[in-house]
């Protein structure tokens, strides 16, 4: 069967664009719910016209509800799910677990897609979703060819990949970056692109560079492998790309459109056809205005533990995309307007056109477009007009060309429906342990979920010696990290530790790639026969590697599942866990809205809440300690940061961290008996963690931290045009 080639719609010209160069599908959002909430995106009316027009057309439009949820949302995500299941799309992309819950209840009829943002990246976490109705899982961006083969091997599932367009240095759906900094969350659909500015680094001298673009990737383009994605039985390709033009997606498009045409008609073999088709395309794609290319780890190798290589990391060039026109060389004012000079001989503007600004120093960047355009005198340059508060040195990019007219496929007077209606969600019913699946109550206290988890305070750290420092204080359990270091000490059994199995429960890393999937998965047995009976699952890939020895163990489902709302602790319950972790994003109001009595019995008594923590702001696969020598940086707001880089990746974490040890009597106040300490991620000394179990012990806030979202919340959709609230501190 040929590969479908999806194609972004984030407005109704990129529509009008893809359908034009030839898209077999198109992946769009509406007003909420989705993860490019600063695109245009579509109407009610303008999403049904296009939704008739596909249908005579025989394409398919695939919805975009690939955003977390909070529990009082629950109202509109099922008024959202209501209408879509009325109107029939083609599928839709989902992150939230929630989300799949009540689609597969209340509305079956729903086809439903894994987003990318679910971070799956083994064939394992393909079959886990797959059992649960979800058809197509769009598999992580930071996977290999040969890991794409295995996971083939591996599932029956529809596979989608990514092939063109923006990348996140972070793994896909793990970012806290622009959350931590102020509420717009990644998950929410407001990533501020953090990692995407200039940072300067921090330490010791050294002859790397003082300021730098250190974790800006380059664009993805696989143009030239989708021979080998055709070979490997992937069933979709995606270009990224809802926030850029209809120009932009057009050309891309038609690019993709003719190597796939030409593999169709070769019968997927690589000759003469194929060959030239994408030395064509390459063509078409050097005026897409995008960021310089790379395959990122598409020709890695992955034993495991490698870390990867970082040749898609170029930190001299700033993370904006365009086609540079250089610097501002002279700026004047002429009739009422401002005026800059630019020196380019490449792409010359045109009145129209559109164009950012960058300031020298990165601190702010605009679009602008065009209205005045004048050659100098000589040809050796041009006056443009721009924006008040640019100057000499700031730098100007092309963005966007006046864009070709591509046939309307919907009216811009499109009528429709009123859109979702006012129904409320039904409540769902939330199970807890494997053994109690029909929401009635234990018999026995001994078989209560929570009786393998004492009440009281639990540390989690990410190295064996750290579990020397912190058996001083005695916490209710300890949680460690289960990574190829730790779990070697545990199984090699060296030297004695000072816990005993039964006191640990071993945390596995949410990033689960399919090249150390077999590896985590041998290790399983030999630990659960050494005693080690609690673990952290962090991906929905972790739940099948218990399906063998799942009656001896007890599962909490850790915060990396994103478990905002009643309806994802409701999946999640399914699954057999018996406890849950809050998000590290999650805020106070809505902890107490998901948590409070559901009708049978409070769920308090099954969470876990971190109370401090250094939130790994995100995880990169690569290991950037053999990019970088140094550990601390920091941004032009004067945030500081810290990288931590190893054979298994890196990790960037804030240098203030997130604490809410304060309220914890407070939180005792309201049913909760379970708190977490993350210590994991960074090294632990002896007298820091003296000081910080002082502090929890005499109830007082912390210096130098900061509250996250807990007091705050999220960023809503209506004040996503505001700017980002500054982090708060005690």
């Amino acid at each position: 069967m040929p590969i479908e080639l999806l194609a972004p719609a984030g407005s109704p010209e990129a529509l009008d664009a893809a359908v034009g160069e030839g898209a077999d599908a198109v992946y769009l959002g509406l007003k909420t719910f989705n993860a490019r909430l600063r695109s245009a995106n579509f109407t009610y009316a303008r999403f049904e016209a296009a939704l008739r027009a596909f249908r005579r057309m025989g394409k398919r439009i695939y919805v975009a509800v690939n955003t977390v949820f909070e529990q009082r949302e629950a109202d509109r995500v099922y008024q959202l799910l209501r209408y879509l299941s009325a109107m029939g799309p083609d599928a839709l992309i989902v992150q939230d677990l929630g989300v799949v819950a009540m689609a597969r209840s209340q509305f079956p009829g729903l086809k439903l897609h894994a987003s990318t943002q679910m971070n799956v990246a083994s064939g394992r976490g393909c079959n886990a979703l797959s059992r649960h109705g979800v058809s197509r899982v769009v598999l992580a961006r930071e996977l290999s060819l040969d890991e794409l083969r295995s996971v083939r091997s591996e599932t029956n599932v529809e596979l989608e990949v990514f092939v063109h367009g923006a990348l996140c240095v972070g793994a896909s759906g793990l970012c806290l970056f622009s959350s931590f900094l102020g509420g717009k969350s990644a998950n929410r659909g407001m990533c501020t692109q953090a990692c995407r500015r200039l940072y300067h680094r921090g330490g010791t001298e050294s002859d790397g560079l003082e300021s730098g673009y250190y974790f800006s990737p380059a664009d993805l383009q696989l143009l030239e492998h989708l021979p080998a994605l055709a070979d490997a039985g992937i069933n979709a390709v995606k270009i990224e790309g809802r926030m850029k033009s209809a120009e932009y997606v057009g050309a891309v498009v038609s690019a993709y459109r003719l190597v796939l045409d030409a593999i169709a008609e070769s019968g997927g073999g690589d000759d003469d056809r194929v060959r030239q088709s994408i030395e064509k395309g390459r063509g078409i794609l050097r005026g897409d205005f995008a960021r310089s290319k790379t395959t990122f780890y598409f020709n890695a190798d992955f034993p495991a533990g490698t870390g990867g290589g970082v040749d898609w990391l170029n930190p001299v060039q700033d993370g904006g995309t365009g086609i540079s026109l250089g610097a501002l060389r002279r700026v004047q004012g002429r009739d009422g307007e401002r005026l800059g000079f630019v020196r380019t001989a490449n792409s010359p503007p045109a009145m129209g056109d559109s164009i950012r600004l960058h300031k020298s120093d990165d601190s702010a960047r605009v679009s602008h477009k065009l209205q005045h355009v004048e050659a100098a005198k000589g040809g050796d340059g041009y006056w443009i007009s721009i924006p008040d508060g640019f100057d000499l040195g700031d730098r100007v990019y092309l963005i966007q060309t006046r864009a070709r007219r591509y046939r309307p496929v919907t009216p811009a007077d499109a009528k429709g429906s009123r859109g979702p209606g006012h129904d409320k969600a039904p409540v769902p019913l939330v199970v807890i342990g494997a053994k109690h699946t029909g929401g009635s109550s234990p018999k026995n206290k001994k078989d209560r979920p929570s009786a393998g988890f004492p009440e009281g305070l639990y540390v989690a750290v990410s190295r064996t010696e750290d579990l020397y420092v912190v058996q001083s204080s005695r916490p209710a359990k300890v949680i460690l990290d289960l990574n190829r270091k730790t779990a070697g000490h545990l199984l090699e059994r060296a030297e004695p530790l000072p816990f005993k199995p039964a006191d640990l429960i071993l945390s596995l890393d949410p990033y689960f790639p399919q090249a150390t999937a077999q590896a985590l998965a041998d290790e399983i047995p030999g630990l659960v026969d050494l005693g080690y009976r609690q673990f952290v699952a962090n991906n929905p890939g972790h739940f099948p590697l218990f399906k063998d020895v799942r009656p001896e163990i007890r599962i909490v489902a850790g915060p990396w599942l994103y478990m905002f709302n009643t309806w994802a602790m409701s999946f999640v319950a399914s699954l057999g866990v018996d406890g849950f972790v809050s998000p590290l994003e999650n805020n106070r109001q809505n902890l107490e809205r998901t948590l409070g009595p559901d009708g049978r019995r409070s769920l308090k008594d099954r969470v876990f809440v971190p109370v401090f923590a250094w939130p790994p702001l995100f995880h990169i696969r690569a290991n950037l300690a053999r990019q970088y020598d140094f550990k601390a940086f920091s941004d032009s707001r004067d945030e500081n940061f810290l990288l931590a880089g190893g054979p298994e990746g890196s990790r960037v974490f804030p240098a203030k961290p997130f604490s809410i040890t304060d309220k914890i009597s407070f939180l005792q106040d309201s049913g909760f008996r379970r708190f977490i300490v993350d210590l994991s991620g960074l090294p632990l000394r002896k007298t820091d963690y003296k000081d910080l179990m002082r502090a929890i012990s005499q109830g007082a806030p912390l210096p130098r931290m900061s509250r996250f979202n807990w007091k705050d919340g999220f960023f809503t959709e209506e004040q996503r045009d505001r700017p980002p609230r500054q982090q708060p501190t005690a």
